[in-house]
């Protein structure tokens, strides 16, 4: 895809933070807002009104940014790192820009609760432990943060974060000592004592952003993205859902990493202004979303795929909002995080088309942290893809299309996609599953810290007999192109599919999920049911399910039992898999990522280990071929019930000492054994 601009009354810039004084001198873009923070406190406090709001015009950005910059060279110096720990909102909004204004590394991080620094929780011990990974990585110069949120640091008994050089972002709103002037850094002069002479921000090959990885599969990665390679990525971007000054976006992801952050960058790439809100207020209140989309006519909004049965379960009804939606402005739905289910899609749009929702507007898209966030969209703008109304994209194994990949080798692609097999690099014919490799000028560097070893393994990989072509980057993904306009299915992480019949065939870990939920959708949550291999051994064939369940549906026991076999029942019918153990755990209780992903790893090694997951019920099964659901051990409460039989089968137990894994007890007949089974990702 060209990536070129399209109007050259606006040529693109090197860097993304130097289009700010192109749009800040324009008579037409100076007073534009650029951002625009939605706050729905007032609601969440009983008020029952609407949001209030507050607007950052492209001027104010280019000031504030520039004095913010000036402030930062105050305590680091130029080419330094520096951890961004503000909230979500407008103030994280100069904070990003500032850090390439001044020539620092930014580090962006959700700010863990300092307040439980010494909490026995295992998910609050996760956020903290990234956090020191985060120091102890990237060894930042400075850290920024909310004034209250450094007090509660200093008050903790962290010794790492207490060492750290503090800076409120409330002391660099404000001007800088000096005055007015350009950002300028002389390396041969301590901090505090900077002249002010030429623009000396990110040059297109700098390192401007340490980006960590989801770390859905493993520990978070620290992924090195230069200045250029993030404005490659935002202009390709701008050109694939053809954005211009005209966009309004509505955004609510989190603003620290991948998609949520880098549409902060596209939206000043191309002179649009973005609506956002936090987190936290789209997950209190769903409807919310929407809300702003019709408030602001919004033409682009990217959401995670789960957001769309998320917003028909807590967003539909008079209960969650009356404010009538108008939403026939829209022209991209964008939905990343893999899957994306068409029947998500077909439900959503059902009870929103009616309130004017476009199914041409549906964005299915793909990225990833190691090629900056934007890999591909099967969104083709005005082109035909309606059938009675309803989407017609295709679909295949129950999901929609990723990308459109080239036909022609003459066609110009910047970013190139391949689909090869894993363990040779030999691209497969269509039709074939493989792993999803990506080449373009938005690569990242590497991980930062990692042996050169492990990022040349990742980024440098090359297709077989072509030592002095283009290197790519391996996904890990899998992924399949199929039909005559080679739409790119992503299947999931590779990382995630379990061996099922003594590796026979292997089956994505999100299609057990489904049929899960799919069992007892009005007791479990939907998005937060983890299916994994009892241990990450090739040869492992048991497999474990941990849902949870909706607060206040516990039930007796008799109802728990059945909700378990139900599991086990539905994912024998729909995929074929026997399942040994199904656990339903607490809400909360399933480990995710910042940006919502599921951590199936984790939680196998928190099920195995010390850290347990918080159980209400649990059913471990007879392995049989015929799935007939015979229980062979019941906990649930205080209770422990063994049934035992003359069949062989297995019980998960405590593995004991310092080593995380589990211990299964085989029995046939009266005869026993324990075999100990290690688990690690």
């Amino acid at each position: 895809m060209s990536t070129e601009n399209y109007d050259p009354y606006y040529p693109d810039q090197p860097v993304v933070d130097q289009y700010l004084p192109v749009w800040a001198r324009q008579p037409a873009f100076g007073p534009k807002p650029a951002f625009v923070w939605a706050d729905d406190d007032d609601r969440r406090a009983g008020g029952g009104g609407t949001p209030s709001y507050t607007a950052l015009t492209y001027s104010e950005l280019n000031a504030a940014v520039e004095r913010m910059a000036l402030a930062l060279l105050e305590t680091a110096r130029r080419g330094d790192t520096v951890l961004l720990l503000g909230s979500p909102g407008l103030r994280l909004v100069k904070l990003i820009f500032a850090c390439q204004r001044a020539g620092l590394v930014a580090v962006p991080i959700v700010p863990p609760d300092p307040s439980k620094l010494d909490t026995s929780s295992a998910l609050q011990g996760a956020a903290h432990g990234h956090l020191l990974r985060a120091v102890s990585q990237t060894r930042p110069a400075a850290a920024v943060a909310d004034a209250g949120y450094i007090d509660m640091i200093m008050e903790s008994p962290v010794a790492a974060l207490k060492r750290l050089r503090w800076v409120s972002v409330a002391h660099l709103e404000r001007e800088s000592r000096g005055g007015s002037g350009d950002v300028a850094a002389d390396d041969d002069e301590p901090p505090g004592r900077r002249t002010r002479t030429a623009y000396r921000g990110c040059a297109p090959g700098e390192t401007y952003l340490i980006q960590y990885t989801s770390g859905a599969t493993g520990e978070p990665r620290p992924v090195v993205v230069t200045a250029g390679a993030a404005a490659h990525n935002v202009r390709a971007a701008r050109k694939a859902y053809d954005l211009h000054p005209a966009s309004v976006i509505a955004s609510w992801l989190p603003q620290y990493h991948d998609c949520g952050l880098m549409f902060l960058l596209l939206t000043v790439v191309a002179g649009a202004t973005c609506v956002l809100a936090s987190p936290a207020a789209f997950l209190r209140r769903p409807r919310l979303w929407l809300e702003l989309v019709a408030e602001f006519q919004a033409t682009c909004t990217p959401v995670p795929s789960f957001a769309l049965p998320l917003v028909l379960k807590r967003g539909v009804g008079s209960e969650h909002g009356t404010r009538p939606l108008e939403l026939g402005s829209l022209r991209n739905l964008i939905l990343v995080n893999e899957p994306i289910y068409k029947s998500s899609v077909d439900e959503f749009m059902e009870e929103f088309g009616r309130a004017g929702l476009d199914a041409s507007s549906i964005s299915p898209s793909y990225g990833l942290a190691e090629n900056c966030t934007f890999v591909s969209t099967a969104w083709r703008g005005t082109e035909p893809k309606l059938c009675g109304g309803r989407l017609s994209l295709p679909s295949y194994k129950k999901l929609l299309p990723s990308a459109r990949l080239s036909s022609s080798s003459s066609e110009e692609t910047e970013i190139d996609i391949v689909v090869v097999d894993g363990h040779t690099g030999e691209p497969v014919e269509d039709g074939v599953e493989g792993e999803i490799w990506v080449s373009s000028p938005s690569n990242a560097s590497g991980y930062l810290g990692h042996p050169s070893s492990a990022s040349r393994e990742v980024f440098c990989a090359r297709l077989p007999g072509r030592a002095t072509g283009p290197s790519f980057v391996r996904t890990g993904d899998c992924g399949v192109v199929r039909g005559t306009e080679r739409y790119l299915y992503v299947l999931g992480r590779s990382a995630d599919a379990i061996a099922i019949d003594g590796q026979r065939r292997r089956v994505h870990a999100h299609y057990i999920e489904t049929a899960a939920f799919g069992s007892s959708p009005d007791s479990l949550r939907g998005g937060c049911i983890a299916a994994f291999a009892a241990t990450p051994s090739p040869s492992s064939s048991v497999v474990v399910v941990v849902s949870e369940l909706q607060k206040g549906r516990g039930g007796g026991t008799v109802h728990l039992r059945s909700i378990c076999d139900g599991i086990r029942r539905a994912v024998c019918k729909e995929e074929g898999v026997n399942v040994g153990c199904v656990v339903l755990a607490e809400s909360g209780g399933v480990p995710k990522t910042t940006s919502g992903k599921l951590r199936r790893g984790s939680a196998r090694d928190m099920l195995a280990g010390k850290l347990m997951i918080p159980k209400v019920f649990e059913v471990l099964y007879d392995y049989d071929e015929n799935a007939k659901g015979r229980a062979t051990w019941v906990r649930g409460g205080d209770k422990e019930t063994e049934v035992r039989g003359t069949s062989t089968s297995w019980v998960l137990g405590d593995a004991g000492g310092d080593t995380a894994g589990m211990v299964i007890m085989a029995r046939s007949g009266n005869a026993s054994h324990r075999l100990r089974l290690q688990s690690s990702l």
